[in-house]
């Protein structure tokens, strides 16, 4: 693991301080890195949902599914490859 220095305004530590024990975080180091790992994750969405956008309407005519069905396997492969769980 390599280390990362990074200066921060007071208000800034601050409010991660405030927030330690809130979420249950044991150190700043910790919260920081859940905080970047949920940071990734929202920008690997934000280019899924973008990627998704440019495709709709692109097989119309071509696709062996409804708009509904192919919307709904879009949808489940998005959210696995989020980790989210649909019910």
């Amino acid at each position: 693991m390599e280390t990362v220095c990074l200066k921060m305004e007071e208000g800034l530590l601050k409010e991660i301080d405030s927030n330690l024990k809130k979420n249950r975080y044991s150190t700043r180091t910790e919260f920081i890195r859940d905080a970047i790992r949920s940071k990734l994750k929202e920008e690997e969405k934000d280019e899924f949902l973008r990627v998704l956008a440019m495709l709709k309407g692109s097989l119309k005519g071509k696709a062996k599914f409804s708009d509904e069905e192919a919307g709904e396997i879009a949808v489940k492969k998005i959210a696995k490859k989020l980790g989210v769980e649909l019910n």
